[in-house]
């Protein structure tokens, strides 16, 4: 396990699993979130993300949480040897997502991009939870199984498989 690619629906976790991961394997954490965000909560340019995400799947080891681009999260997933798909049930997600909006009247989120709004964050999460039946679906699942032969594929899909999960 060099290059690890964490995914999923908003609210499931990533970042707590990642974190965790990187901890126990001295690997680099990369949070899209912070990558795609200036310190302001603005979004940097496409063409700035795209040449920072290929900067970063061309090092020889990361782990890389979130989602990005469609084009970024592919060559990710074509990058990784490890991938690890976190498919919560969806009350989960919103229970999660509405948790960490209350958690954060009395602290920022670990790992939240400076300067960004927790409640836009949230809006926008919910907004994600409402359309994402539409993207993850079983057969991106099988596209990502395809694309994935030979590497090591694990979906998380309740929250004791993610509070245990190791590597």
């Amino acid at each position: 396990m060099k290059k690890v690619a964490v995914f999923g629906k908003p609210g499931g976790g990533k970042s707590t699993l990642s974190r965790k991961l990187s901890a126990q394997s001295g690997i680099k954490l990369w949070a899209l979130d912070l990558i795609e965000y200036q310190k302001n909560g603005e979004r940097i340019s496409p063409e700035e993300y795209s040449k920072k995400h290929a900067a970063l799947i061309n090092a020889d080891s990361w782990i890389i949480e979130g989602l990005g681009t469609l084009e970024s999260f592919w060559s990710r997933i074509d990058a990784a040897d490890t991938l690890i798909y976190v498919d919560l049930p969806y009350p989960v997600h919103y229970w999660w997502v509405t948790k960490r909006l209350l958690k954060s009247i009395f602290a920022k989120p670990e790992g939240w991009p400076e300067g960004s709004s927790v409640l836009k964050g949230t809006l926008a999460s919910w907004k994600f939870l409402r359309l994402s039946p539409r993207f993850w679906t079983p057969e991106l699942f099988e596209k990502i199984q395809s694309r994935g032969q030979g590497k090591n594929i694990y979906r998380i899909t309740s929250v004791r498989e993610l509070n245990s999960f190791t590597v």
